[in-house]
C-alpha cells in the first residue's frame, strides 16, 4: 500500500509538471493547400513563397493559420547568414526588449514531416529547437545558396518563387558575430494567396512571318545599332533573343570580347548583375538551326560552346568575312543602322581580347 504522503507529493509533482500539447494537424485538405503562395512583405521587399503541402502538410497548415491571423506581422528577421540562410518568424521579436531571448519563441508545435526535397536555393524550411526533431512551430529559414547539410534534417514546406534577390539581400545586412542584423527588418505582413496563372512568354504564339515585322535597337555605352531578323532562318533563335530582350535578360551586359576584323561579341549573362527568377527562367539551351547565311561583316549570330546546342545568350556581330563560322554557328540577323558604332566597339584597347575599358549594352528595345 503507498504511503498517503507518497501519493500526495506524487499527485503535486503532477500537478507542477506541464502537459505536452499534441502535435499541431492541420485542419485543411491537402487540396486547399495546393496552390496557394505567401505573399512576404518586409521593410527589404517582397518575396513569394510556392507553399508545398504534399511535402509538409501540417507545416503548410500552420504556416498558413499563423499568416492569415497576422501572426507574422511585426516580427523580423532576427538571424542572417551571408549568402547563406535568413531566419525569422518569431513572436519574441516583435518586442526589442526581448531581442536577448529572440529565437526561442513559437516553438515546440510541430511533428517533423522530413522529405527527399534538397535544400536548394530559395528553399523554406522550418526551425527547430537544438536536439529536438519534433519541435517545429512559427520560425522559419529561407536558404540564399544551397545548403545540402541540412538534408533529412529539416522540414522544407516551400520554394520561393519570386524576390530571391530580397532573401539575398536581407542575408547581407550588417550583422554581428552571431548574425544578429544591426537594424530591424521587418516581416510587414504575409498574405496567403492562390498561384496565379503562369504568365504566357511574349512571342511564343507568333509565327516565322510575324517574328520577321521585329527590329531591335542595342543601345550600348558608344551609341545604338538596330538589327532585323532571319526569321525565315533561324525562327526560334529569333524568338529567343526577342524574349530575352523583352526580358531585360541583356540589359548591363558588356562587350567582353572583341577580335579585330573578326567579331565582337555580347550578350553573356556572367557580365551582369545577377539575373531575376523571373530572367533566370528565360535562359535556356537552343538546339542549333545553322543555315546557308554567310558570316560577313554585319551578321548577327549565337555563339556556343563546344556543343551544338549550347547557345544561350551571348551572341556577336561579324566584322569581316568568316567563313570559318559558317553551317557552325546559327546567323538570325544583320546590322541594317549603326555600322560605325560596331567598328568604333572594334577599335577599343584590348588586353588579348577583353576591352580595357568596359563597354556596355545598356538595353535592347525592340520595335516593329
Amino acid at each position: 500500500m503507498t504511503p498517503p504522503f507518497l501519493t500526495a507529493v506524487v499527485a503535486l509533482l503532477l500537478a507542477q509538471t506541464p502537459r505536452t500539447a499534441a502535435p499541431f494537424t492541420t485542419p485543411l485538405t491537402l487540396a486547399e493547400m495546393t496552390a496557394k503562395q505567401a505573399v512576404v512583405e518586409t521593410s527589404a521587399g517582397t518575396f513569394v513563397i510556392d507553399l508545398r503541402p504534399d511535402l509538409a502538410p501540417n507545416h503548410v497548415g500552420y504556416f498558413i493559420k499563423l499568416a492569415r491571423s497576422g501572426a507574422y506581422d511585426g516580427t523580423i528577421f532576427h538571424r542572417v547568414v551571408r549568402l547563406g540562410i535568413i531566419q525569422g518568424g518569431d513572436p519574441l521579436s516583435k518586442d526589442p526588449a526581448k531581442a536577448k531571448v529572440y529565437g526561442t519563441g513559437g516553438l515546440g508545435v510541430l511533428k517533423a514531416e522530413i522529405s527527399r526535397e534538397h535544400h536548394t536555393r530559395g528553399a523554406v524550411s522550418a526551425v527547430l529547437q537544438p536536439g529536438k526533431p519534433d519541435s517545429a512551430g512559427a520560425q522559419f529559414f529561407v536558404c540564399v545558396t544551397d545548403q545540402p547539410a541540412l538534408d533529412a534534417n529539416y522540414t522544407i514546406f516551400g520554394k520561393v518563387s519570386e524576390g530571391i534577390d530580397v532573401v539575398q539581400k536581407i542575408s547581407e545586412a550588417p550583422a554581428d558575430a552571431s548574425g544578429v542584423p544591426a537594424t530591424r527588418v521587418e516581416i510587414r505582413s504575409i498574405a496567403i494567396r492562390d498561384t496565379p496563372p503562369p504568365e504566357p512568354e511574349p512571342f511564343a504564339g507568333d509565327s516565322p512571318a510575324d517574328l520577321a515585322n521585329y527590329k531591335a535597337t542595342l543601345d550600348t555605352s558608344l551609341g545604338p545599332i538596330t538589327i532585323e531578323f532571319f526569321a525565315d532562318k533561324a525562327p526560334e533563335h529569333v524568338r529567343n533573343f526577342l524574349r530575352l530582350a523583352a526580358g531585360g535578360v541583356f540589359d548591363g551586359t558588356t562587350f567582353h570580347r572583341v577580335v579585330r576584323g573578326f567579331v565582337v561579341q555580347t550578350g553573356s549573362v556572367t557580365t551582369r548583375a545577377a539575373l531575376s527568377q523571373k530572367q533566370s527562367r528565360l535562359v535556356r539551351p537552343l538546339q542549333p538551326e545553322f543555315n546557308d547565311t554567310r558570316h560577313v561583316k554585319g551578321i548577327v549570330s549565337m555563339a556556343r560552346g563546344d556543343d551544338p546546342a549550347s547557345a544561350t545568350t551571348s551572341f556577336f556581330i561579324v566584322t569581316g568575312d568568316a567563313p570559318s563560322l559558317d553551317g557552325k554557328y546559327t546567323a538570325f540577323g544583320r546590322v541594317i543602322d549603326g555600322l560605325t558604332v560596331v567598328e568604333a566597339i572594334e577599335q577599343v584597347p584590348v588586353n588579348g581580347e577583353t576591352p580595357v575599358n568596359r563597354i556596355e549594352l545598356t538595353a535592347v528595345r525592340v520595335q516593329k
